[in-house]
This record gives structure tokens, C-alpha cells and sequence, in this order.
């Protein structure tokens, strides 16, 4: 589903905006160089994900062969000593779903951050109302319900976004979070998968770390009490305008509102 990534690393962020300054590059000359938007190259040197099609621009704008050793990860430390710091942590979701769920989020949501702010950046050159599917690259295309293709726009992505930063922000406290919406369901869901896909082609020692924590997807409906989202959005259903789980009924108050 994903392809290989580096996620979040402030050292190899750092490495790089060194680099650049050796150089005595601009960071728009840089950004023109590695062939990526003057955003996305911020976006690494702050520390955040690259694509790994994305590293041979990068490498070649630096005048590096390849990046340096331990580029997204930090020796000796395994996942759950990797992640625990870091800001998309859930102590609930380790309490109540083991800590499998804990990293999967926190490694997933930073992959679908990143996918999600460049499909943002890619349509925001592009007239009002395009949508995904006339991207000629976007990472998360496949990955949504295909019955709404057309509806994935500029203003639904930046709406993706928000309530993505929200779940990070809410579960990061360790307080219980529900899932009271399909948008928050869906976010959920897709966090685990890109999760799945990242540690399926990551380095032996993540691979290995994730075999440990053994890696799944029954966390998430346990969460939801139910695979209602794969019944209804990713079983070729054709969902009729007055279902729950049709697209214009996505950021409705749905589920656990009893709890409240």
C-alpha cells in the first residue's frame, strides 16, 4: 500500500539543513534541485517524513551518495523505546489495546500526515473542485472508499487533515478517545494500515520489532465494537444517499454519543 518511508527524524532534519548551508544553497535551490515544493523541503528539515522516492532527489541535491547511516531510526532503541516520546503517543490505546495499537498510530499518522499534506500541496496549483484521482502521484488515492473518488477535493483533504491533528492531539493526552464519527473511523483505520505497510518494507530491525508486537488490524474494531467501515466502505457495497456511511454523512456524530 505505502511505499518505503523515513519517518519523522529531527537528527537526519538537522543533517540535511547542515548539508544545505554547506553548500551555500538557498532552501528554494535546494527544494528546485531534489525536484520537491520549497514547503516539502521545510518539512524535512524540521524532521519529517520523506517518501523514499523521494530520497535520490534529495541525495542529489546534497551531492550525497546515500543518507547518512541510521536515517530514521535511532541504534539500539526498538520500536516501543522509539515512539514512546514521541508526540502521536497514546498511553490509552497501549492501556486498552496493547502497545502494538500505540505505535501503529503514532507510525501511521505520521505517514498519512505526510500523504495528506502532499496531495494538499499538489491540488492547491489546481483549479477549484479537482480532486485526487487527477493527481498524477497521490499515496493515499488507493487507499480511500473508491466510491467517493471524485469527492476527495481540496476542502475535504484540509478537513481530513484537521481531524487527524485533533486525534494526535486528543490521544497524545491519554485520555479515553472514541471514534464518533465515519471520518475519525476512517483516519483510524487508515492509520493502522500505512502502519502495516511501512513495517512490511522497513529495515530487518523494525520488520523484526513489528513481528514481536504482532502486528494486526483487530485493535482498531475492537475500538469500534465493530468492521462496519469494511462492510460498508471497502466490500464494494454502493451505498445509497440516507446510510450512515455515505460520503455527506462522513463528520456526523454517530457512534458513542450515549457515552457522553
Amino acid at each position: 500500500m505505502a511505499p518505503k518511508t523515513i519517518l519523522s527524524n529531527e537528527d537526519l532534519g538537522k543533517k540535511i539543513k547542515v548539508r544545505r548551508n554547506e553548500l551555500r544553497l538557498t532552501i528554494e535551490e535546494a527544494a528546485s534541485r531534489a525536484g520537491v515544493g520549497v514547503k516539502t523541503w521545510c518539512r524535512y528539515e524540521s524532521g519529517g517524513s520523506i517518501r523514499k522516492d523521494k530520497c535520490k532527489g534529495i541525495c542529489k541535491a546534497l551531492n550525497w551518495r546515500s543518507f547518512p547511516d541510521n536515517a530514521g531510526s535511532e541504534p539500539g532503541k526498538n520500536l516501543i523505546e522509539e515512539y514512546k516520546g514521541h508526540k502521536a503517543w497514546s498511553q490509552f490505546l497501549a492501556d486498552n489495546y496493547g502497545v502494538k495499537a500505540a505505535v501503529s498510530f503514532a507510525v501511521g499518522s505520521d505517514v498519512l500526515l505526510d500523504y495528506i499534506e502532499q496531495d494538499l500541496s499538489d491540488l492547491a496549483s489546481m483549479p477549484v473542485d479537482s480532486h485526487i484521482g487527477q493527481l498524477n502521484t497521490s499515496f493515499i488515492k488507493m487507499d480511500l472508499p473508491a466510491q467517493f473518488l471524485m469527492r476527495y477535493t481540496y476542502d475535504f483533504l484540509y478537513q481530513m487533515k484537521c481531524t487527524l491533528v485533533h486525534l494526535r492531539r486528543s490521544l497524545s493526552t491519554g485520555r479515553m478517545v472514541k471514534a464518533h464519527t465515519v471520518m475519525e473511523e476512517l483516519i483510524i483505520y487508515l492509520c493502522n494500515e500505512e502502519a502495516m505497510a511501512f513495517m512490511e518494507v522497513s529495515d530487518e530491525r523494525v520488520a523484526t520489532d513489528s513481528k514481536n508486537l504482532g502486528y494486526s488490524e483487530d485493535w482498531v474494531f475492537d475500538m469500534f465494537d465493530d468492521e462496519d467501515i469494511i462492510t460498508f466502505l471497502y466490500s464494494n457495497s454502493n451505498l445509497e444517499e440516507d446510510h450512515p456511511y455515505f460520503f455527506t454523512h462522513w463528520n456526523e456524530q454517530q457512534f458513542y454519543m450515549d457515552n457522553e
